[in-house]
């Protein structure tokens, strides 16, 4: 018998791990994809609150002149809202990926949902300056 050091694998233990591999990934999804995101009517709820709030901000910016600002406080609410559900939803893959063991994907979904929570944060703080703004 060879010796071998201890880090090293086995073939067998190659083989079986490659085998692992492939049964994971023959295992078919349920429901519909777009990449590895599934789509969830959250998911579906969310899209649109982001293209809605941009599109109804970039109306009241370039289109209205009287009533802008609440205008753009309730703009600033949806995408807001869109923003922080995106962080909560980051933080649930996060979890999920962590506990498989999968970091590079719980580093990214970490660094997405960190950013999705300052975005709120920054549109709910518009929201309040606005509304302050308004009644004075």
């Amino acid at each position: 018998m060879i010796d071998r050091p201890a880090t090293e694998p086995t073939v067998n233990e190659q083989l079986s791990a490659a085998r692992a591999r492939e049964a994971a990934r023959e295992v078919p999804r349920e429901g519909r994809f777009v990449g590895p995101l599934r789509i969830t009517p959250a998911v579906i709820l969310v899209a649109l609150g982001f293209i809605g709030s941009v599109a109804f901000l970039g109306y009241v910016v370039l289109a209205i002149d009287e009533e802008q600002i609440p205008l753009l406080a309730a703009g600033f609410v949806v995408l807001g809202a869109c923003f922080a559900a995106t962080a909560v939803g980051a933080v649930l893959g996060m979890w999920r990926a962590a506990s498989r063991a999968e970091g590079g994907r719980a580093l990214a979904l970490a660094i997405v949902g960190g950013i999705a929570g300052m975005a709120a944060i920054g549109c709910f703080t518009v929201t309040a300056l606005s509304a302050m703004v308004w009644n004075t």
